[in-house]
């Protein structure tokens, strides 16, 4: 069945419906419409600033970016982004897609809170963080028309969006606060669990083995 929301066509394709299941069954609805949009927002974007974009690829790294914060494929022992990039890449291989394209998808997730870097990369890589960031933080807000945001919003609702996915990735990291050393999640314990102490990177230093 093929769908349209604002313009954007999603994939009518086995591997992006199966996508879309997966994520429906192990995301809070706040984490799947969020997906979702990310998908839409980077979509539009890309095309904005003419970017050729394998749109499987793109949905498939939107979708999972952030299975990290889901109860049942977030581990404790690295980043979120990582989980969900080992999620994604295990999920196209499964589905025959192999080596080059399966690692872009995988560095995109990896990335997606990395600022900057990944606006220079591949445009799946590069759109992921896009629609990520419009959706999260309001970068490239008034790049989209009102319309378009309208009409994205209307198919993917985001009440109380927020607080909501500030709970989201509190939930997917308060029992992992180590990984969050030198990315912007840091800030979401510091607001948000009692006692959490960022590291320090001048004290990594100093306190290394080295004896000078």
């Amino acid at each position: 069945m093929n769908e349209e929301i604002a313009g954007v066509r999603i994939p009518d394709t086995a591997l992006v419906r199966e996508a879309t299941e997966m994520v429906r069954d192990v995301a809070t609805p706040v984490v799947f419409d969020h997906s979702r949009r990310v998908f839409l927002w980077g979509s539009l974007r890309g095309r904005a600033l003419g970017l050729g974009f394998d749109p499987e690829l793109l949905y498939v790294g939107a979708m999972f970016h952030d299975l990290g914060l889901t109860k049942s494929l977030r581990r404790t022992d690295q980043r979120f982004e990582i989980d969900g990039a080992d999620e994604a890449r295990a999920f196209l291989r499964a589905h025959g897609i192999t080596g080059e394209p399966a690692d872009r998808v995988w560095t995109a997730i990896a990335l997606h809170t990395t600022p900057e870097i990944p606006l220079h990369m591949a445009p799946e890589i590069a759109l992921v963080t896009r629609g990520v960031e419009l959706d999260v933080l309001g970068i490239g807000y008034h790049d989209v028309t009102d319309e378009q945001r309208a009409e994205v919003v209307e198919a993917h609702p985001r009440p109380d969006f927020k607080n909501q996915i500030l709970a989201a990735f509190t939930e997917g990291i308060q029992d992992r606060p180590d990984t969050t050393f030198g990315n912007v999640k840091a800030d979401v314990l510091a607001h948000f669990v009692p006692g959490f102490r960022r590291g320090d990177f001048v004290e990594v230093i100093k306190n290394s083995a080295w004896p000078e």
